[in-house]
């Protein structure tokens, strides 16, 4: 249980500090491969929604119909399902706009010739809305790495890829703002620990109710969480960031190596 507690904790890390990956991109690249980040986004939205429905609810329903019966547990997997959807749905709605993470933007869209002070503040607005939106991820990893480290290892790669342009999001206009690669650097990937800060927060207020009711809803919230972050977020930035096929080339390629791993490992 040990093992399983500090694998789950440290993907969850590796995933939300992943930002800096994109930091790093953004600062010592002189143009944005947007080509590579549609391709990569798509690749992280196959694997979720493949997850989320081939994995996380199977093992959600055998959960809950452990906790509620055969009849109920069913009813109750869809009700978790859309929780999951209508939670992240709720924080997706009370981040503006203009500091939204996920809005698509290249290096090439910041110029230090605009006002230091609001390139600071957009910076800064958006790092606080990484951190919020990424909390329930780190509860989704968490909890999916601790019911299955297979499918918890996929998860946080999935998760680590669609933050790499969060990362680029913040590092950029804190950078012109204020000629610091260390500054943006840092500010970048100290936005990602919301995750782990997630997973720590979910595990104590959780871990004393863990059983097949509690993980059984976590499970099908995570695969409600999954398939809006894929659907809303990753494939319409992924197709921004490139007018031709590689978001749906890239998702169904995640599709695709999910499942082969799945197979092998299964």
């Amino acid at each position: 249980m040990t093992e399983n507690l500090l694998l789950a904790f440290g993907l969850t890390v590796i995933a939300g500090l992943s930002t800096g990956i994109g930091s790093a991109l953004a600062l010592f690249a002189k143009r944005t491969n947007t080509r590579f980040l549609a391709l990569s986004m798509g690749l992280s939205a196959g694997v979720m929604i493949y997850v989320s429905f081939t994995e996380l609810l199977g093992e959600a329903g055998h959960q809950l119909e452990l906790a509620y019966g055969e009849t109920n547990g069913p009813f109750w997997t869809v009700v978790a399902f859309f929780t999951g959807i209508v939670v992240i749905g709720v924080i997706d709605r009370l981040v503006p706009e203009p500091s939204n993470p996920h809005h698509a933007g290249s290096i090439e869209d910041m110029s230090p010739e605009r006002q230091p002070a609001k390139l600071m503040r957009m910076g800064l607005f958006t790092a606080l809305a990484i951190a919020i939106h990424n909390f329930p991820e780190g509860v989704a990893t968490f909890a999916a790495a601790l019911a299955d480290p297979t499918l918890g290892i996929s998860i946080a790669v999935a998760i680590a890829i669609h933050n790499i342009p969060e990362g680029i999001a913040v590092s950029v206009p804190i950078f012109y703002a204020t000629g610091s690669r260390k500054k943006a650097f840092w500010l970048s990937f100290a936005s990602g620990l919301s995750e782990p800060l997630g997973a720590v927060v979910g595990y104590v207020l959780l871990r004393n109710y863990m059983g097949p009711a509690v993980m059984g809803w976590l499970l099908a919230s995570v695969a409600g969480v999954m398939v809006f972050i894929s659907l809303d977020e990753l494939l319409p930035t992924a197709r921004e960031y490139d007018e031709g096929h590689l978001a749906i080339y890239g998702l169904v390629a995640g599709m695709a190596v999910m499942a082969v791993s799945l197979l092998l490992l299964g």
